[in-house]
Order: structure tokens, then C-alpha cells, then sequence
């Protein structure tokens, strides 16, 4: 059963947030501004309400939305920064944090975000819920990434990605992978095909900007999803 949307009544007052009044009065300038995305999480980073503008940029429809882990709608690449983010608030480390994220909107439209994320808490420990506030940026406009779960890489290509992306040459990869030299090439020059690129530089920055490696990770790692 959806639940219903946030509206003017739902926002949390001064004392639900218990930060100061200056920040809380940004907060609700950012609720009122045209085109922001508004949400709240409970713990688990559940959806469990959201006002019309997060609604239409996710799909219209309130019960294929609430419910769901907020991590699902932002695309995987990113998904594990922003759950550090997310840990942060819960454990007491941080109240507030702001970030850009790369969303998945209706249809599977990727779309970036500025990101705005504040703890609401019973008393003085316990996290109640999570307010979030979304504004995509440069008009909201679609970026060109894969969302639809495509497994674009084999174990191979990926391992051999990520070793490139580490600035590994062929022979220590070689070495890595148990492969010959020869092996080594013969994968890289599949990946510059399928990447469209015309050299091991362009395929990293190919492959962080479509989010087929994940951002904020060391050593470079493929997204588990793009991966047969």
C-alpha cells in the first residue's frame, strides 16, 4: 500500500531535525525550490515518502517507488560511495552530507543530481529517518550510461579492465591473469572495440563515464552487474 505523498505537513519542524535553525531554514528553502526531489528514508533506506517531483522524475507512480532501497535508483557505479555517505549519518559520524550522484529515472534515463541528505533523529542518538533532497543539474538532462543491467564485460575483460585502470602495462597483467602477452592484447583490443575507444587512456575515461567501473573505489573495480 503506497503511502501518502509529502506534503507541506509532512515537512519535520526545527526540533524533528534538532539542528540548528539556520541550517533547518536552508533545508526547507531547498524543499520549496522548483524541480527538487524530496524524499524520506526510514533506516534501511527504504522509501517510504516522497513529494510529486521525485515521483515524476521516478516513474509516476507512488507504489512502484515507495518501498524500495533509495540505493536501487541511483546507478550502480555509484552506489557504494553513496551508501559510505548514508553509514556515516547512521553511526553518528555526520548529520548532513551533500553529494552528486548519477540517477536512474523513468524508462531507465540516467540523469545526474546534487544530492542533499540529513539525519532526523529521536532525542540526541537514534536516527529516526533520512530526508533527502534532489535538484538534477544542467536542466536534469539524461547523461549516457548503461542502466539496464547489460552484461557488457567478461570475467576476463573486466579483471583486465581494472588492471588498466590501476595503470598496469600488459606484462604485469599478464602475469596477474595467467595469460600470455599475446592473451593480454588480444582482450585489451576487444575492449577498445566495444568501448569505441582508440587507446587504454580513452578506455578508462570510456569506462568511468558510462559507469561501467565504480566510483570512489581503490583499486579499480568493474561493476558487478555489467559482468556475464
Amino acid at each position: 500500500m503506497a503511502l501518502p505523498l509529502l506534503t507541506d505537513s509532512a515537512r519535520p519542524t526545527p526540533h524533528e531535525l534538532g539542528h540548528e535553525q539556520t541550517e533547518y531554514t536552508d533545508l526547507l528553502r531547498q524543499f520549496d525550490q522548483p524541480g527538487a526531489c524530496v524524499v524520506c528514508l526510514d533506516p534501511s533506506l527504504t522509501v517510504q515518502q516522497a513529494n510529486r517531483e521525485f515521483f515524476r522524475q521516478f516513474d509516476d507512480a507512488s507504489s512502484d517507488v515507495c518501498g524500495r532501497d533509495f540505493c536501487d535508483l541511483v546507478h550502480p557505479s555509484v552506489r557504494q560511495a553513496l551508501k559510505r555517505q548514508f553509514t556515516r549519518l547512521l553511526d553518528g559520524s555526520r548529520h548532513r552530507f551533500t553529494t552528486h550522484v548519477v540517477a536512474i529515472g523513468a524508462e531507465g534515463a540516467a540523469f545526474t543530481s546534487g544530492l542533499t541528505a540529513v539525519a532526523v533523529r529521536e532525542g540526541t542518538a537514534h536516527v529516526a529517518s533520512i530526508l533527502v533532497v534532489m535538484r538534477p543539474t544542467a536542466g536534469g538532462e539524461e547523461v549516457e550510461m548503461v542502466t539496464n543491467r547489460k552484461k557488457l564485460l567478461t570475467e576476463t575483460e573486466a579483471r583486465i579492465l581494472e588492471g588498466i585502470a590501476a595503470g598496469l602495462s600488459t606484462i604485469p597483467l599478464a602475469s596477474r591473469l595467467y595469460l600470455s602477452r599475446q592473451g593480454v592484447e588480444y582482450h585489451v583490443t576487444r575492449l577498445l572495440r566495444k568501448l569505441r575507444v582508440p587507446n587504454r587512456a580513452a578506455l578508462v575515461s570510456r569506462a568511468y563515464s558510462i559507469g561501467v567501473l565504480n566510483v570512489g573505489c581503490w583499486p579499480p573495480k568493474v561493476v558487478d552487474d555489467f559482468i556475464k
